[in-house]
C-alpha cells in the first residue's frame, strides 16, 4: 500500500514538473501578437499583379513575366471611405511605383483656343464649266494640260459645226427676203443667238455673205484649268463640258467641328492655321459658315473659313492644322488635364483623392466632358473647384480597382435615377419643400406644426400628376406615395410628439427614396444619419443643409447625426449594392 502511494507521489511531481518546464520555454507573447494581429486588423501577405494581365499573381513585387510591366499590389481596405466601391484605396507603395500625381481643379478663363483639322478647298463660288454651245468636232486646241492658267476671254479651242454651216446659210438667204418675210429672219438670226454667237459675229456673216465653217470657244472666266475633257478630233453635243476652270485666288477652308465645339464657334471667328507645304507660316481666315446638319458617319459639323490666297500658296486638298480663339463669355467653367480622363465609350470617368484618409483612397467620378481646349478638356458636370484629382497614372488606379473588384471604367454602377418629365420633378419638389417644413417643427419638438405640416405634404402630394410616367416610373412612384401617404394620415391624426417621430421615420424613407430616384429641383440636398434613434435602431432623414439638426431627439441631442450623402441636381444617384437604404452605417458624431 506504501508503494502504491509513492509511485502515484512521482507520477504527481513528473506531470507538475512538466507543466513548469513547458510553461517557462513557451513563445511568449504568441497570444497577444494574435490578439493585436486580429484587433489592429493586419493584412495577410500583399499579392502583386499586372495591371494588363490579372491571371499573374505573385507574392512578391517585380516584373510581369508577360509584358514586363512593374506588378502592382492588391490592396486590402482599411479606411472607412474605402467601404465604397466607387472608391480605391492603395497602399503608399503602390501609388509611388504607379508614379500617381495630384493637381487641384481650377476655373478657367473664359478665353481658350480650340484646335480643329480640316482641308483646303476651292470656293465654289469662283467654280465653272466651259461648255459647247453647239455641236462639233474639236479642230483645235489652245489648252493642252490640266493646271494650264487661262485669263478670262482667251482662247481655248476651235470647233468645226456642220449644224452651224447650215444656220449661216439660212441667215443668208433670210436677209435676202427679210422685207417680205421678217419672222423667217429674225427666227434665224435668234438661232444663232442661242448658239451663243455675238451680235458682231451674226452681222458680220450676214453683211459679208461669207460661211464660216469654224469657231472659237473663249474662257467665261479666269482661273486654273482642273479638268480638260476633250482632245483634237472629238465630236461634241450642245451643251458637253469642254474644260472646268477654278479661280484659287479665293479658297475655302473646311473643318470638322464635334457637337461639343459648335457653342464656341461663331461666324465671324477668326482662324490661324497652317499647312505642311508652307513650314513655319501662319495663315489667317474668317469664318463664314456653319453647317446646321451634322454629318451622322463622323458626328461633326462643316465649318467654312475664307481666305485669300493671291500668292497660290494654297492648293485644294492640303491638310490644315486649325487654332480658334474662342469665348466663353458669362460662362466660368473647369478644365482638366487630357492626362487625367479615361474613356469608354460615351463615358468619361476621373479619379478624384479622398481627402482625410489614412491611406491613399481615390474616387471613380463620371464627368461630362466639355470641348478640347489645348491640351486640357473644358469640365462642364461632374467637379468642383478645389477637388484634387489624380494626373498621372489613373490608368493603373483603373485596373486596381478593377482587380480589386470595385467599380472601373469598364464595371459602371447602376444609376438609381428615373428620367421624368420636368413638370413631374417640379411637383414632387414641392412635397419636398413641405416635408422640410414638417422636418423643422420636429426639430422645434412643436407637434401642432408638424401635423399641419403633413397635411401640407399630403395636399401636394394629391397634386402630383403622374398622367406622364410610364412603366418602371410610375410604378416607383405609386409605391412611394402610398408608403408616405398613409404615414403622412396617422401623423396628422396624433398630437404625441414621439408617434409623430416614429411616422416620420417611415416618410423620411419615402422622401429619400423620392430624392434619389427622380431627382429634385434643388441645387443639393443631404442624406442625414443617426445611430441612436430609437433605441439605437438608427433613422434617416432629408436635409436642405448640411448642418445636422437632428428631428428625432431636438433639443435634447440636437447635433447627433452625420451626412451620409450629397445628392446634387442633375447628378446621378448609384445604386448602393447589398446595402439597404435603411440600414445603419458605422459612426456618428454628437
Amino acid at each position: 500500500m506504501l508503494k502504491n502511494r509513492k509511485n502515484l507521489l512521482a507520477i504527481l511531481l513528473a506531470l507538475v514538473l512538466g507543466i513548469f518546464i513547458g510553461w517557462l520555454v513557451r513563445p511568449t507573447g504568441s497570444h497577444q501578437h494574435d490578439d493585436q494581429a486580429h484587433a489592429h486588423g493586419e493584412h495577410v501577405q500583399e499579392t502583386w499583379t499586372c495591371s494588363m494581365h490579372p491571371q499573374i499573381r505573385q507574392d512578391e513585387p517585380g516584373k510581369c513575366p508577360i509584358c514586363g510591366m512593374d506588378l502592382i499590389p492588391v490592396s486590402a481596405k482599411r479606411n472607412g471611405a474605402a467601404t465604397s466601391p466607387l472608391v480605391h484605396e492603395m497602399t503608399p507603395e503602390a501609388v509611388a511605383m504607379a508614379n500617381i500625381q495630384t493637381s487641384r481643379v481650377e476655373g478657367i478663363s473664359p478665353e481658350g483656343e480650340l484646335h480643329l483639322t480640316g482641308k483646303i478647298k476651292a470656293d465654289e463660288r469662283l467654280l465653272a464649266s466651259i461648255t459647247a454651245k453647239y455641236p462639233g468636232r474639236i479642230e483645235n486646241l489652245y489648252v493642252s494640260f490640266t493646271g494650264q492658267y487661262v485669263k478670262a476671254g482667251e482662247k481655248l479651242a476651235t470647233i468645226y459645226s456642220p449644224e452651224l454651216l447650215t444656220a449661216q446659210k439660212e441667215l443668208i438667204e433670210a436677209s435676202k427676203t427679210k422685207g417680205s418675210f421678217p419672222e423667217l429672219y429674225a427666227s434665224a438670226r435668234e438661232k444663232l443667238r442661242l448658239w451663243k454667237l455675238s451680235e458682231d459675229q451674226i452681222h458680220e456673216i450676214e453683211q459679208s455673205g461669207k460661211i464660216r465653217d469654224e469657231f472659237d470657244v473663249f474662257a467665261d472666266k479666269g482661273g486654273i484649268v482642273t479638268q480638260r475633257n476633250v482632245s483634237i478630233g472629238d465630236y461634241v453635243s450642245t451643251g458637253a463640258v469642254l474644260f472646268n476652270v477654278a479661280d484659287l485666288s479665293r479658297i475655302w477652308v473646311m473643318i470638322d467641328a464635334y457637337e461639343t465645339d459648335l457653342p464656341l464657334l461663331k461666324v465671324g471667328n477668326e482662324l490661324n492655321f497652317q499647312v505642311a507645304a508652307v513650314p513655319g507660316k501662319t495663315f489667317k481666315a474668317k469664318v463664314a459658315y456653319i453647317d446646321p446638319v451634322i454629318n451622322p458617319a463622323t458626328r461633326t459639323a462643316s465649318v467654312r473659313a475664307e481666305t485669300s490666297n493671291r500668292e497660290m500658296e494654297l492648293k485644294p486638298e492640303m491638310f490644315v492644322n486649325a487654332r480658334v480663339q474662342t469665348s466663353r463669355a458669362g460662362h466660368q467653367s473647369i478644365s482638366v488635364p487630357r492626362t487625367a480622363l479615361l474613356w469608354s465609350g460615351k463615358r468619361s470617368i476621373v479619379y478624384v483623392k479622398v481627402a482625410g484618409t489614412d491611406y491613399p483612397a481615390y474616387e471613380m467620378r463620371e464627368v461630362g466632358i466639355g470641348p478640347k481646349m489645348g491640351d486640357r478638356y473644358v469640365i462642364e458636370e461632374g467637379l468642383e473647384p478645389g477637388e484634387e484629382i489624380v494626373t498621372n497614372g489613373v490608368f493603373a488606379i483603373d485596373a486596381a480597382a478593377q482587380l480589386s473588384g470595385n467599380y472601373s471604367m469598364m464595371m459602371r454602377p447602376e444609376s438609381k435615377r428615373i428620367e421624368v418629365p420636368e413638370s413631374f420633378r417640379k411637383q414632387i419638389s414641392e412635397v419636398a419643400e413641405d416635408y422640410f417644413d414638417m422636418k423643422n417643427a420636429l426639430v422645434e419638438s412643436d407637434s401642432e406644426k408638424a401635423g399641419n405640416a403633413s397635411k401640407n405634404m399630403l395636399n401636394a402630394i394629391g397634386k402630383v400628376e403622374m398622367q406622364s410616367l410610364e412603366n418602371k416610373a410610375h410604378d416607383t412612384w405609386m409605391a412611394q406615395m402610398t408608403v408616405m401617404t398613409d404615414a403622412l394620415k396617422q401623423l396628422g391624426n396624433t398630437d404625441d410628439l414621439e408617434k409623430q417621430r416614429a411616422h416620420f421615420s417611415t416618410i423620411s424613407d419615402g422622401i429619400l427614396d423620392m430624392a434619389e430616384t427622380f431627382g429634385l429641383l434643388r441645387s443639393k440636398v443631404y442624406r442625414h444619419y443617426c445611430p441612436m434613434a430609437f433605441d439605437n435602431q438608427g433613422a434617416y432623414w432629408l436635409s436642405e443643409f448640411e448642418e445636422i439638426r437632428n428631428p428625432y431627439f431636438g433639443d435634447a441631442m440636437m447635433n447627433c447625426g452625420e451626412v451620409k450623402a450629397t445628392y446634387e441636381e442633375g447628378k446621378p444617384v448609384f445604386e448602393r449594392p447589398g446595402v439597404p437604404a435603411s440600414r445603419p452605417d458605422e459612426g456618428h458624431r454628437h
